[in-house]
C-alpha cells in the first residue's frame, strides 16, 4: 500500500513522540500504514534514542563448532545429522583458536559462536572449550550458545537450566546470541521446527541469563509460513520478556531464505522487511539498539534500514556459514560498511558485543556526506533482496 489512513497516522505520531502502542495498534500499522511514512515514524524513534547521528558496526567472526545436529529444521540448509562422516563436522581447539587469532589481527573484538545440537557433547566440553578461549584471550568477549542450544545442553546432561547457566558463565560465557528464536508462536514452530524447543523455553533461558546477569540479544526470523498475528506476537513477547530483566542488548530481525531448505517457499520482499523492521522500532520501545540485517537483504537495503529504525549495521561477518549454506552470499568489508554509513549521513564507529564505542577516534569521525538521492526515494517496489535481485 501506499497511504497512510487516518487511524494509523495517528498510531505512528503517537509511537513516534515515545508513547506505547498496543500489539493490536501494531498490527493495524501492517495494513493501514504506507512504508514511507512507517519508515519516518521508525526514523524519528531512533533519533530520539540515538541522537549523536553514529551508526555502529562490529569486527567479529560466526564461527560453528560443529554443524552435527539432531533438531532437523525444514529451514535449516546448514545442519548435517549424525553419522554425516563427509560433511559433518565437530571442529578441534586448534581449529578454533587459528579463527580467533585471524579475527584478533582484523581488529576483532570478540566471537559469537553457535553450533548445531551435537547429541554426545558433556556439559564438561562446553566448559573447558570456553575456559581455553579465556586462558589464552583474556580480553575476548564470548557471545555464545542460543537458547535452543543451552536447552539441548540441558536435556543431554540431565541438569537444571539454572545450574547449566551459572557453570557456562564462570567457565567464560560474557553473553547469548538471539538465535533459534526464529517467530515465538509455538503453532509456527511445530511448523517448521518441532524437534527444537518451545517459545517458553527459549525465553527460559534468556529469562534466567537476565537474571544471572547474563546479557542477550533477541532475533526474529520471518517471512516463511507465520501470519501478522504471529509477528506481532513475537514482539510483544520479546517487548514483556525486557519489561522483567531489561537484559536484551538489542533486536535483530531478518528474513528467512529459502535455498537449499527442506521448507524451500518464496522469500519476502524487501519491502516487507523494512516494513517489518519499522513496526518493530516502534513497537519494542525498551530495547536500544536495532539492527540492520544486511547479510539476508544485501548491503544496499542494509543501508536503507537505518532509515527504518536501524541504529546498527551488524558484523563485517569475517565468517558466516548459516545464511550462506541457503544460498545467499553478500559479503562486505569494515571499508565498506563505513562508506554506507557515512553515504547515509552518519558516523561510523566501531563497537564491540555490548554497543560500548571501541574505535578510539575522537568525534565526530571523517566528514560525513548528505544521503544519497536513491536512499531518499519510496521503496515500495523493491524486488526480493535488495536494490537488485540477487544473482
Amino acid at each position: 500500500m501506499s497511504g497512510t489512513t487516518g487511524r494509523a497516522g495517528a498510531i505512528l505520531e503517537r509511537a513516534a513522540e515515545g508513547d506505547r502502542i498496543s500489539a493490536a495498534e501494531a498490527r493495524f500499522l501492517f495494513d493501514e500504514a504506507g512504508l514511507m511514512d512507517l519508515g519516518l515514524a521508525a526514523d524519528s524513534v531512533r533519533r530520539r534514542l540515538h541522537p549523536d547521528r553514529v551508526v555502529t558496526y562490529i569486527v567479529d567472526r560466526n564461527i560453528n563448532y560443529t554443524n552435527i545436529c539432531v533438531t532437523k529444521c525444514s529451514f535449516c540448509a546448514f545442519y548435517r545429522l549424525p553419522g554425516d562422516a563427509t560433511e559433518g563436522y565437530l571442529h578441534p581447539k586448534e581449529v578454533l583458536f587459528q579463527k580467533i587469532e585471524e579475527t584478533l589481527e582484523l581488529g576483532g573484538t570478540g566471537i559469537l559462536m553457535q553450533g548445531g545440537h551435537h547429541p554426545t557433547l558433556p556439559l564438561e566440553w562446553y566448559e573447558d572449550l570456553l575456559r581455553s578461549f579465556k586462558e589464552r584471550y583474556p580480553t575476548l568477549h564470548i557471545h555464545a550458545f542460543s537458547p535452543p542450544e543451552i536447552q539441548h545442553i540441558v536435556h543431554v546432561n540431565r541438569r537444571p537450566l539454572d545450574e547449566v547457566l551459572d557453570r557456562l558463565k564462570k567457565a567464560g560465557l560474557d553473553s547469548i546470541p538471539g538465535g533459534g528464536g526464529e517467530i515465538l508462536v509455538d503453532a509456527v514452530r511445530e511448523k517448521i521446527s518441532p524437534l527444537k524447543v518451545s517459545s517458553g523455553d527459549w525465553m527460559a533461558v534468556m529469562d534466567h541469563a537476565h537474571r544471572l546477569g547474563i546479557p542477550s540479544t533477541v532475533t526474529m526470523m520471518f517471512g516463511h509460513v507465520e501470519s501478522l498475528d504471529d509477528r506481532v506476537e513475537h514482539l510483544a513477547k520479546v517487548r514483556e520478556q525486557q519489561d522483567r530483566t531489561g537484559g536484551f542488548t538489542a533486536f535483530i530481525a531478518w528474513t528467512y531464505k529459502p535455498g537449499n531448505t527442506e521448507l524451500r517457499g518464496k522469500e519476502t520482499t524487501s519491502a516487507d522487511y523494512l516494513r517489518t523492521q519499522a513496526i518493530a522500532r516502534l513497537f519494542v520501545d525498551n530495547i536500544l539498539n536495532l539492527q540492520s540485517s544486511w547479510v539476508t537483504q544485501g548491503t544496499g537495503i542494509g543501508q536503507i534500514a537505518l532509515y527504518y529504525g536501524a541504529n546498527d549495521m551488524g558484523s563485517v561477518m569475517i565468517e558466516e556459514n548459516v545464511v550462506r549454506s541457503a544460498g545467499n552470499t553478500y559479503c562486505t568489508t569494515r571499508d565498506e560498511l563505513e562508506r554506507l554509513i557515512a553515504e547515509a549521513g552518519y558516523h561510523p564507529r566501531q563497537r564491540d558485543t555490548l554497543y560500548r564505542l571501541v574505535d578510539g577516534r575522537s568525534y565526530p569521525p571523517t566528514e560525513i556526506v548528505a544521503p544519497a538521492a536513491s536512499l531518499r526515494a519510496p521503496v515500495e517496489r523493491l524486488p526480493r533482496g535488495g536494490a537488485e535481485a540477487p544473482g
